[in-house]
């Protein structure tokens, strides 16, 4: 039974309840304003659309007064679009040009970030409204004034109209992981020299509120300025520390005494540090919170910065001793350069270029100014690699084909046709035969009320006056909800009553809406067809193998200069490692979209791939290929041993033998069997296990990168039994460094500098 009291409305229908007041208030007021109060047929016209255009039929992420500072940020960039479109729509060839231009370019810019991908529809349409006869310059002052008066009005109603809560800062997110940060380093000062269970829950909570999933659009730090890098790259390094904390080795037996009195426990015996040595995990706790103070915008002084990198320097003067020791050493290591990484991100991103950056390297986005971050950005993702230059042209051409049919044949409300080409046309053939399956039957049904009620109640505009907002409220409400078939049914007739308005209307312009639908869809399904009809899913699968193929040369190329030694400079990168820098921001992109991408039980599924742990692999071949070749000033390195040489060649070579097997399984050009191939796993940890006789510190470090280079693996091959294509964290505890492709843009489309931040500790 359901009760004595009816069940109140899930939070999906309050939200879009909530928007859809906001939505019917801004684009009936304008278009009644100025329609019936200056009559203004064109500035109504252009109100209401405004308004629509960009609330209605666009999703911009955030609060509403996120919401509406955007709004006011758009507003010349409409100013620019109906002035376009205006002059370009005296010839249709000029038209056409246009379409292709603009569509390409504002559907590109969602590479910025989800703001940008937000603003996107709603920018399009408000090109696409004016690119119509009649050629008209001299309304161009009325469509201007009417689209402003809309965006005005929008503006308003989002910011003061059942406005939602903010929600929490990524900023904010940020400085508590590393308050948790700080916590964990002061219980490991002190016996049993581990976390309880506890704390390792709340440290792994703090670190997965960082991840992209895991907030808001509007937080998350996805720009291309150097204060969203910076964000971005100290989230990532928070995660990285408080990875490395949750796994630190126990001191070696003999050492708890001077780990107890401040030496860190960074040797082992005899050997290890001296009490008055700085403490590591002191420095490491007092700059998280030194940090952490300054997210939520304080000014500290940097003292514990500095500490920490005397602490850090201490570290790696120490003299060498037992293996247990050497191994803790490595990871103490560890621990700080990610806590140097994670305050030095910090300070970059509350002060920007103002921040006292180190020398070119990890941080190479701290000096360059706003234009060159974005052209870095957006020149890395031109190519037919990459999803979002993939869709920008499929939306482009579809565009201008559309624009080109309906100037050619001229059809009536042409601006329909592309309406129904930009909602509908989605980046797989699949999604779009369903999509326009359901949106066809709607319009259909949509296309027969309107058509009864303009038969019905002819030319009597009261009537359309007075059934609008309601139905608007219930069109905006219903649509985003149940889904593309009930929200083509109930705009069509909302579009009916808004024209009957503007001009006298028979029942043939529901006709018309039908015909404009269907040509606007066909359009969209055969570019769907012929531009990468798959989406994502060849492009995932192709991108992953070049990471992982381009992932195999760096291993063997390192192991080899690690056991050849020789002389070190810092550099931004190590030489060669560009290129898997690169194929990580396009893998990266390719998994967020195969994830924003439904597949039903008909959709063809690759064999049960962890794609996740791919590009952990990745990430963790570039971060520690990095931080063993790339020293903060420069060094020469002496060679490893024969023994030490040998083992770790070997060892490398396994790793890289198993990183091309996995990419012939996945790419979607090869021949080869989906079969997963034996790892030998247990051959690689054999060999490391045997550590040689005299090892230096370099060959503990770079066993600890295989190593985790080995896991990675192990769950790339491994048969969990179904895709794991979801955000969920797949790293074993303590596993660093990776930057998941979430939803909406997947931890963002980075750039070539956002791949080399993901461990944090290059």
């Amino acid at each position: 039974m359901g009760g004595a009291f009816p069940r109140p409305p899930s939070p999906a229908y309050r939200a879009a309840a909530r928007r859809a007041l906001r939505v019917t208030i801004a684009a009936g007021a304008g278009f009644y304003v100025l329609l019936y109060g200056f009559d203004l047929a064109v500035g109504a016209t252009y109100a209401l659309f405004a308004a629509i255009a960009m609330a209605g039929l666009s999703h911009l992420p955030g609060s509403g007064r996120q919401r509406a500072l955007l709004l006011v940020c758009v507003v010349p960039v409409c100013w620019v679009l109906i002035t376009l479109g205006t002059y370009l729509s005296v010839r249709t060839w000029s038209a056409v040009a246009g379409m292709l231009v603009v569509g390409f370019a504002l559907a590109f810019t969602a590479v910025g970030g989800p703001r940008f991908a937000g603003a996107a529809t709603g920018l399009q349409l408000m090109y696409i409204l004016p690119s119509f006869p009649p050629y008209d310059p001299g309304s161009l002052g009325e469509r201007l004034a009417g689209a402003t008066f809309g965006l005005a009005l929008l503006t308003i109603a989002e910011s003061t109209l059942l406005p939602e809560p903010g929600a929490l800062s990524y900023r904010e997110r940020a400085a508590r992981a590393a308050d948790g940060a700080a916590g964990c380093a002061d219980r490991l000062r002190t016996a049993p020299y581990r976390l309880p269970e506890a704390t390792l829950r709340t440290a792994r909570a703090l670190s997965d509120g960082l991840r992209s999933s895991q907030v808001p659009e509007a937080e998350r730090p996805a720009g291309a300025g150097v204060r969203q890098r910076a964000l971005a790259h100290t989230g990532l390094a928070t995660r990285t520390l408080i990875g490395r904390l949750t796994v630190l080795p126990p001191p070696p037996r003999g050492a708890e005494r001077e780990v107890a009195a401040g030496g860190g426990g960074a040797a082992g015996g005899a050997e290890s540090a001296s009490a008055k040595d700085p403490d590591p995990l002191r420095a490491v706790a007092e700059a998280a919170r030194e940090a952490a103070a300054r997210l939520r915008g304080r000014a500290p002084d940097g003292r514990a910065h500095d500490g920490l990198r005397q602490a850090r320097q201490a570290l790696a003067e120490a003299e060498d001793g037992s293996p247990a020791g050497l191994r803790r050493n490595a990871a103490l290591l560890e621990v700080a350069d990610a806590a140097l990484a994670m305050s030095t991100a910090a300070d970059i991103a509350v002060r920007g270029r103002a921040a006292d950056a180190p020398a070119p390297g990890r941080f190479w986005y701290a000096r360059e100014r706003a234009p060159r971050l974005w052209w870095r950005r957006l020149s890395g993702h031109v190519g037919g690699r990459s999803v979002f230059f993939q869709n920008a042209v499929r939306i482009g051409l579809a565009l201008a084909a559309a624009r080109l049919i309906a100037g050619i044949d001229t059809l009536p409300h042409g601006f329909w046709v592309l309406l129904a080409t930009l909602t509908l046309t989605r980046t797989t053939v699949r999604e779009t035969r369903t999509t326009e399956r359901k949106a066809l039957t709607g319009t259909l049904v949509g296309a027969l009320v309107a058509a009864t009620l303009l038969a019905l109640v002819g030319t009597d505009i009261e009537v359309y006056a007075v059934a609008l907002p309601p139905l608007m409220l219930v069109t905006f409400t219903l649509g985003p909800v149940k889904g593309v078939g009930w929200a083509q049914a109930l705009f069509t007739v909302v579009v009916a009553l808004v024209f009957a308005q503007l001009a006298p209307a028979t029942w043939q312009l529901a006709e018309f809406r039908l015909l404009d639908v269907l040509t606007g869809s066909a359009i969209g399904a055969v570019f769907g067809l012929l531009a990468w009809p798959r989406g994502a899913h060849d492009e995932l699968r192709r991108s992953v193998a070049v990471l992982l193929r381009i992932a195999a040369e760096i291993v063997v190329a390192t192991t080899a200069q690690i056991a050849a030694g020789g002389r070190r400079v810092p550099v931004i990168t190590a030489p060669g490692h560009r290129s898997l820098q690169h194929a990580l921001v396009l893998a990266e992109s390719a998994y967020a979209q195969y994830q924003s991408e439904p597949r039903g039980p008909a959709a063809p599924r690759p064999a049960r791939q962890d794609w996740q742990a791919a590009l952990i692999a990745g990430h963790h071949t570039l971060w520690g290929a990095d931080r063993l070749l790339v020293p903060p000033e420069p060094v020469v390195v002496p060679p490893l041993g024969r023994d030490a040489s040998e083992a770790v060649i070997r060892t490398g070579d396994r790793v890289a033998a198993a990183m091309l097997l996995a990419s012939a399984r996945m790419d979607p050009t090869g021949d080869t069997t989906v079969t997963p191939a034996p790892l030998h796993a247990p051959t690689a940890f054999a060999t490391m296990a045997a550590d040689p006789p005299d090892a230096p510190r370099a060959y503990y470090a770079t066993v600890s990168w295989l190593a985790s280079l080995t896991t990675d693996l192990e769950r790339l091959a491994g048969d969990t039994g179904t895709d794991t294509d979801d955000d969920t964290d797949t790293r074993a505890p303590g596993e660093v460094g990776a930057v998941t492709g979430s939803a909406a843009q997947a931890e963002a489309p980075a750039d070539e500098g956002r791949a080399r931040h993901a461990g944090g500790v290059a």
